[in-house]
């Protein structure tokens, strides 16, 4: 199976994915449009949370970072007056290093991820999107800005006016990605924001084409009229796709066979019959490892029905 992954919620589900499913038959294709290069080496939030998941170390509170990292590096360059939009732990800034020094060695991100998944003691297979840099841009008011200076940086304040991604019609699919999509044909939309963690992915060129030929299932990072977490709500009213489960479903309309909304949801479910879609209710929030089980082996019904 192949999930495609970013932020919080993805992992989430990927926690109780990985009790159904032996890790090396998992697949995660992650967002790679929030990446950011900080005091000198290259942040990868979405990549990193999925290598801490599986290899333990996941500060599971918080859903990022290294549980029980301290910040001491972070603290003494803002103390000499270097400033960093991200507070980076300590043990977190290892991974960061590692990666940017085997990336300045030659290896593309994926066969720097690659390297990393190894040296975790790592089964399941961690795919970056692509090799190409891609940057999820905000503007606002202010200006525009990279994601991390409007979402860490500036605590998602502004009022959002457009959302782009810079360099993505000149990205290409990895090959690894691609290699995956020419073996699996199962596809799994996570529960992340569908503007700048599931959008990267899917608007790569090609992207939409492929998945018109796959079983594909989405899982709603909406309840209602408002996001789980995050900023997907003042991101879609920007790209004018109603802040709504359905409105994530039309994003995806082209290639979307089911969608997955959370059983508090009260949306009238006939809407999606406009979309030629199904439409299943769960328990999405996932607030412990059992629900996000349970919610993934009603995915792995859905797929056998498609």
């Amino acid at each position: 199976m192949i999930i495609f992954s970013g932020g919080t919620g993805t992992p989430k589900l990927l926690n109780g994915l990985r009790e159904v499913i032996p890790e090396e038959e998992i697949n995660v294709v992650v967002n790679t449009a929030e990446d950011v290069w900080i005091s000198g080496n290259l942040i990868t939030p979405d990549i990193d949370t999925v290598l801490y998941l599986f290899s333990g170390r996941l500060d599971s509170s918080r859903w990022w970072g290294i549980k029980g990292d301290t910040y001491r590096t972070h603290e003494t360059m803002k103390e000499l007056g270097h400033n960093e939009v991200m507070m980076l732990g300590d043990l977190d800034r290892a991974t960061h290093i590692m990666r940017s020094d085997l990336i300045r060695g030659g290896m593309t991100l994926s066969e720097a991820t690659m390297e990393l998944c190894r040296s975790f003691g790592l089964k399941i297979k961690v795919l970056p999107m692509s090799d190409d840099p891609v940057s999820s841009m905000i503007s606002t008011p202010e200006g525009k800005m990279h994601f991390q200076d409007f979402w860490v940086g500036k605590h998602g304040a502004p009022e959002v006016l457009e959302v782009c991604q810079e360099g993505i019609e000149n990205a290409s699919i990895s090959p690894a990605v691609m290699d995956a999509l020419e073996k699996e044909d199962e596809v799994l939309l996570g529960p992340s924001n569908p503007i700048t963690s599931i959008g990267p992915v899917i608007e790569l060129p090609g992207m939409r084409e492929i998945l018109m030929d796959k079983k594909v299932v989405a899982v709603s990072p909406i309840i209602g009229t408002e996001p789980v977490s995050g900023p997907a709500g003042k991101l879609m009213i920007a790209r004018g796709i109603e802040v709504s489960s359905y409105g994530v479903a039309s994003y995806y309309s082209d290639f979307l066979d089911h969608m997955v909304i959370d059983e508090r949801d009260t949306i009238d479910e006939d809407r999606f019959n406009e979309l030629g879609l199904d439409v299943s209710k769960a328990d999405t929030l996932m607030r412990s490892v059992d629900i996000s089980r349970d919610l993934s082996l009603t995915l792995l019904e859905i797929f056998r029905d498609i």
